[in-house]
């Protein structure tokens, strides 16, 4: 083992906890990070006060974690869409991911999860090629933000059965590189690999270079540990191409409760690190 991983979890896993709750179990469970949706916050960032957002960092703090950043970034909004072919949309929408990278950077973070299918997949009339090149536009007006605030977008591949534009990790790291920015990089997410052709390990260490962020999370749409997708040769690939970003939880099905999810899915990947070691 060269290092050992970093842990975060997802602010909506907790529902509608306070986030001071939130913050103290995840704390308690043994997380390092907490990542936040920002639709938990309010409907839009440009909603959420100065005065707001210090309040969040120092909950944040007080409780020893750190602020990872941002993910389900375009999540319950409406107007946004990042290949759309019409221009005006697509600079509305690079302001309004603008908006959330300034959030993110208030609340003390690093990294925005760019997932967003339904703000990316293919509208009327369009092809695939023109969406990508859509995308490269959107992305491309955001670097000078990022590179203000020193922050990263991380570029997330989707199941097909979430969108039909950038469905591979592959796929995902030809855009970064036509975008061609250290603030445009990869987010690797478990459930989303489990539907490409190649097994995860190899997706890991192909995309190596790229790699900015980690979903930890399951098929069955729970956390890790809860279904049947095995983290062990995961991690070896993790480790082996020496990872140094944060494994977050990320989990869709809540049925379990937020405290056996938050507490057995870090137990298990403390198992599972532990036996690399």
């Amino acid at each position: 083992m060269n290092q050992p991983f970093r842990y975060a979890i997802c602010n909506e896993t907790f529902g509608d906890w306070p986030l001071a709750k939130a913050c103290d179990v995840a704390a308690a469970c043994g997380y390092e990070g907490l990542e936040i949706a920002p639709f938990t916050l309010a409907p839009l960032a440009s909603e959420i006060s100065s005065e707001r957002r210090g309040d969040i960092r120092r909950t944040i703090a007080r409780a020893g974690l750190d602020c990872v950043g941002l993910h389900w970034l375009l999540a319950k909004t409406e107007g946004f869409h990042a290949a759309h072919p019409d221009p005006d949309v697509r600079a509305r929408t690079s302001d309004y991911l603008g908006e959330l990278v300034r959030l993110c950077h208030d609340l003390g973070g690093r990294v925005l999860v760019f997932g967003s299918p339904k703000q990316r997949s293919l509208l009327p009339g369009v092809t695939a090629g023109q969406a990508e090149d859509h995308l490269v536009d959107v992305f491309t007006r955001l670097v000078p933000v990022l590179e203000t605030t020193d922050t990263v977008v991380a570029l997330e591949p989707l199941a097909p059965v979430e969108t039909d534009v950038l469905t591979s990790a592959a796929e995902t790291c030809r855009l970064i590189e036509r975008i061609g920015s250290p603030h445009v990089r990869l987010h690797l997410d478990v459930k989303a690999m489990a539907a490409e052709d190649a097994p995860i390990p190899e997706i890991i260490v192909a995309s190596a270079r790229h790699l900015e962020h980690f979903h930890a999370n399951d098929t069955n749409l729970q956390g890790p540990g809860f279904g049947a997708v095995d983290f062990a040769p995961i991690f070896a690939a993790l480790d082996e191409i020496r990872y140094a970003g944060w494994v977050s939880v990320e989990v869709f099905d809540y049925a379990p409760g937020p405290d056996r999810l938050a507490r057995e899915s870090i137990a298990y990947m403390r198992r599972i690190e532990a036996d690399l070691g």
